[in-house]
């Protein structure tokens, strides 16, 4: 624990100035914009100000209060001016929905451990913005280091999801968990909500005695404080504001490995345990190829079906969605995808969001490779053929600004930029070198860039001169990747190294007979059929069937009962499009127990192609609504709201 840490009990209170026409409070960008400080670098999505003021740490002393909803506590900022910044230049930091109480500036100066106690100092909260929130102006002394910021989240804060027992696997206790990225940390926490702003942190988090509370970070949990509700964390190495997480309720630890784990509800861990077996062997299997894992502990925590994402790779402690525990590990290629991150995306951080394809075009590539590494060359084939399908679909659905892997987002939520093409589209450039220069000296290459840029945020001009300047050495070279149309053209440019996978092809051979007229119990090999079979196959069957075909494979194959949530994804989809009846208990139970956005989202859509399917989706939405994550419930009501 820091040593700012001590300062969180028994600081004097300050009292403060709110000033809504300083001189210095109106300095600065326009309200409601981002400063733009380096224009080449510029995050369009955070109004802070780090190329004049910039946060290097963050402590915090939080406590959660259920019956309120409410997180109230104390942030206290360590910061240095950059070069060239005026000596008064004031403090900018990101907030949405945040109640500031009171606000004080400190000076720590050489030798001492502390600042000196916090003055009041004069602060305002601009105009909102509905994407970016209200910029926090701090007016500083040319000698401040360090603000003391007293707050308090609102019951809607986008980053936070509290739950009652109800919507836990336990059913006991209440649960609390975050979701930062993309510009949610600020709904949390006053601070400059930039993934080109690295810093370290440590925490105090307090909860009801009988919870547990977990972070992102190392532990240094005492175990009679624990048993208070008393919670300490420390983050050592710089990381950006949308990985910082946090999560409290009814939890407990398996190990897997020496350095592995997974925290789950007591009636989740031994399925959790058995699921995520291999992790210690996945982080080996990218260490041997890219470099050491530089994060200590990579322990991965299940929360409820509400959490709208897969996953989430906040580092040492990854958030996952319940959905991927299938029983035959067939589903943790997220695991693997959220692993990979701890060297694309944490370690090396896109600058700004219009970058994400360096956090996940890369993870995605990386994952495949593990994939590849543990479960064989055919598994990592299927995988790679079902992310081209996705991107080709996605592509056909957007327009073409939005196929650019360097996409504009001026203006935009961050969240729009989050489809499949960052990950599909930029894992297929990265295939594409691999083929263009060789595994061997493409894995070198990759791994001199962690090494280069290890803890750092870069740009997608970073990556193309580090590129050219360490793979593309020669003219002949250069010229056989067409660089432009990947980053700035839209759809696929010619000539990309196109998956194959041969038991996908049969997968679909079986299809075309099935479709033919065959009986499904004589030409689908469903007795071996991986998940990813199963989905190809599904797929690959046309928008309108007959009910009494689809009778025979649910009679088959038992398709409606199906618990893994990626073949019941696609067979709902199937049933919804063909008005299959016998599928519409299990359509509102799979919509009103999982909140993961990028399974329920496409399934309320398909419904809203008709007027019957629309008057069902508004009903199975009211009950679900209540149990999802304030992410999936504002594209929900964004897609119903279009639909009208």
């Amino acid at each position: 624990m820091s040593a700012m840490s001590s300062l969180f009990i028994g600081l004097i209170a300050v009292a403060f100035v709110v000033s809504m026409a300083s001189p210095c409070l109106a300095a600065g960008a326009a309200p409601g914009r981002p400063a733009v400080d380096d224009p080449a670098r510029s995050d369009r999505h955070t109004l802070g100000n780090p190329g004049q003021v910039r946060v290097g740490h963050l402590d915090l002393d939080l406590t959660v209060d259920f019956p309120r909803k409410e997180l109230r506590g104390v942030a206290i900022l360590e910061f240095q001016r950059q070069p060239g910044a005026p000596p008064d230049a004031p403090l900018f930091l990101d907030t949405r929905g945040l109640t500031i109480d009171e606000v004080g500036i400190g000076t720590m100066k050489p030798g001492q451990a502390s600042p000196a106690p916090f003055a009041p100092a004069r602060f305002q909260l601009g105009p909102k913005d509905p994407i970016l929130g209200a910029r926090l102006t701090i007016e500083l002394t040319p000698q401040a280091t360090h603000v003391r910021i007293a707050y308090r989240t609102a019951p809607t804060a986008s980053a936070l999801q509290w739950l009652e027992p109800a919507l836990t696997a336990g059913k006991r206790q209440p649960f609390l968990f975050t979701q930062s990225e993309a510009i949610h940390a600020r709904t949390w926490i006053p601070l400059q909500d930039s993934p080109g702003v690295r810093i370290t942190y440590a925490a105090t988090v307090r909860v009801p005695p009988g919870l547990t509370a977990v972070m992102a970070a190392d532990a240094q949990v005492q175990p009679e404080e624990a048993r208070q509700g008393v919670f300490r964390f420390a983050m050592p190495q710089p990381i950006p504001s949308y990985l910082i997480a946090m999560a409290a309720g009814d939890l407990v630890f398996h190990a897997l490995g020496p350095r592995t784990g997974v925290w789950a509800e007591p009636s989740v861990l031994a399925a959790a345990a058995h699921e995520f077996h291999d992790v210690e062997a996945m982080v080996g299997s990218i260490e041997k190829r890219f470099g050491p894992y530089r994060w200590g502990r990579s322990d991965i925590l299940v929360l409820p079906p509400s959490f709208p994402f897969g996953g989430m790779e906040n580092p040492k402690l990854t958030f996952a969605t319940p959905t991927i525990l299938a029983g035959d590990r067939s589903l943790v290629s997220l695991i693997a995808h959220e692993l990979a991150h701890s060297w694309s995306g944490n370690l090396v951080t896109n600058a700004t969001w219009r970058d994400f394809w360096l956090n996940e075009g890369f993870t995605t590539y990386l994952e495949r490779r593990i994939i590849e590494d543990l479960y064989g060359s055919d598994r990592a084939a299927m995988e790679s053929v079902l992310g081209l399908a996705e991107l080709r679909q996605e592509l056909r659905e957007k327009p073409a600004p939005d196929q650019v892997l360097h996409i504009d987002l001026t203006g935009r939520d961050p969240d729009d930029g989050m489809t499949r093409i960052p990950y599909e589209k930029g894992a297929l450039l990265l295939r594409t070198l691999e083929k263009a220069f060789g595994r061997s000296r493409f894995d070198d290459f990759l791994r001199s860039y962690f090494d280069r840029f290890a803890f750092q945020s870069i740009t997608t001009a970073d990556f193309v001169a580090y590129l050219k300047d360490h793979l593309l050495l020669d003219r002949d070279e250069a010229q056989a990747i067409d660089l432009a149309a990947w980053l700035e053209g839209p759809g696929l440019p010619a000539g990309f190294a196109e998956p194959k996978s041969t038991r996908l092809d049969a997968v679909d051979q079986a299809a075309r007979s099935w479709l033919d007229g065959s009986r499904a119990t004589d030409q689908l090999g469903s007795g071996d059929w991986t998940t990813h079979e199963w989905i190809r196959f599904l797929q690959a069957l046309p928008e309108e069937l007959p009910g009494d075909r689809l009778a025979e494979l649910d009679r088959a194959f038992g398709l409606t009962g199906r618990g893994n949530a990626e073949i019941a994804h696609q067979w709902l989809l199937i049933a919804i499009r063909n008005g299959y009846a016998p599928a519409d208990d299990r359509l509102k139970s799979y919509l009103t127990t999982i909140g993961r956005r990028k399974l329920v989202l496409p399934l309320f859509r398909a419904m809203l192609a008709t007027p019957a399917g629309r008057q069902r989706a508004e009903a199975i939405y009211a009950t679900a609504r209540p149990g999802y994550h304030p992410i999936t419930a504002e594209s929900i009501d964004r897609l119903l709201k279009e639909g009208r």
